[in-house]
């Protein structure tokens, strides 16, 4: 009998079996957690913490130990505090390469760029902190237009070159600080060793998952990946499903032994989550008929997933708001009876 990816997922995240201690262990297991949508992402820590807290979650943040920025691909992620620069450094290249055409689109000169560059350095330098409005206004007050998409698109950059970064929050808001600041005490690796860490702890917190999965993830090419893999493939044990080679920690099919049940019960997971966004081929989970469900029009927002036995079976949705807040769920074809009468119980322990 073939594995089953989709459960063996699952014990590997830390969705099921042991829980991670902290929100900063369940963090470094998956070396990034997609946060475009940050009550989602902080869900999806708790979820994987022995406390299911989403408080817990925002607490490494305003201690610093977890921070928010745009590490790969462009997007928002939560990442532990010292892996942001090698992941940076290592990752930022690639999608840098597009920034100068963009700023042209925008009309941002190189010099305006700079510009603001000193202008938040001197608004947070010493230990400030400023939310978005605010330090686009500093910005703005100092010379730099940020009407329109500029703003953004400056925030962004100097965030992925190493400026800036999210940290503690603020009535409900996340802070912009100085990264060197927040992270006074980052790990720094060379670009072959940051290759090997990479994919050690992407095949060891998402595995078992193929060399084009983490491709897709990071945003690298194949052949850095591969690169990454050769240095660390003994520390990984391999499997082939349908004629692909699948890596993973060598632990993981123990945690399924150990844990199927678990592995097996239902599950409410927010959008955006690790167990659906972390590969490229996502099919063991997600029936490729019910894809398009939960991203409708492929327009790059994940809906949150129902998901029974391994497998995503539908989506969901709070509606209403305090006391008449309620879940609706959106079976894919129809609910087992089992599903339908847990869905309550499950909704209602949701961090």
């Amino acid at each position: 009998m073939e594995p089953d990816l989709a459960l063996l997922r699952l014990v590997a995240q830390r969705l099921a079996g042991p829980p991670l201690p902290t929100p900063g262990a369940a963090v470094r297991r998956l070396t990034c957690v997609q946060a475009q949508e940050l009550p989602g992402a902080l869900t999806s820590l708790a979820l994987r913490t022995a406390e299911r807290s989403r408080a817990a979650v925002e607490a490494a943040l305003d201690a610093g130990e977890v921070v928010r920025s745009w590490p790969m691909r462009g997007t928002l992620h939560l990442v532990a505090a010292e892996d942001l620069h090698w992941l940076l450094t290592l990752l930022g290249s690639r999608v840098l390469a597009g920034a100068a055409q963009r700023r042209a689109a925008l009309g941002l000169t190189e010099a305006e760029v700079e510009h603001a560059r000193g202008v938040v350095t001197g608004t947070l330098t010493g230990g400030g902190r400023a939310g978005r409005r605010e330090l686009l206004a500093a910005v703005a007050d100092g010379g730099v237009a940020t009407t329109g998409q500029r703003g953004y698109h400056l925030l962004w950059y100097l965030a992925q070159t190493g400026t800036l970064c999210l940290g503690p929050t603020r009535d409900g808001e996340q802070l912009f600080v100085l990264l060197d600041e927040w992270v006074p005490r980052p790990r720094r690796l060379d670009r072959g060793a940051a290759l090997a860490e990479l994919a050690l702890r992407f095949f060891t917190g998402h595995g078992p998952a193929t060399v084009a999965d983490l491709a897709r993830w990071s945003g690298l090419p194949v052949r850095d990946v591969r690169a990454g893999l050769a240095a660390v493939r003994d520390r990984l044990a391999s499997l082939t499903v349908d004629g692909r080679e699948h890596l993973m920690a060598p632990e993981t099919p123990h945690l399924l032994a150990a844990h199927g049940a678990d592995a097996r019960r239902l599950r409410l997971l927010p959008g955006f989550d690790e167990f659906v966004l972390g590969y490229a081929d996502r099919s063991c989970a997600v029936p490729p008929e019910h894809a398009e469900r939960i991203v409708p029009g492929r327009n790059g927002v994940f809906r949150p997933t129902v998901v029974a036995g391994g497998r995503v079976v539908g989506t969901w949705r709070w509606t209403g708001t305090g006391a008449r807040r309620r879940l609706d769920a959106e079976p894919f074809t129809a609910f087992d009876d089992d599903v339908a009468a847990t869905l309550p119980e499950v909704a209602a322990t949701l961090p």
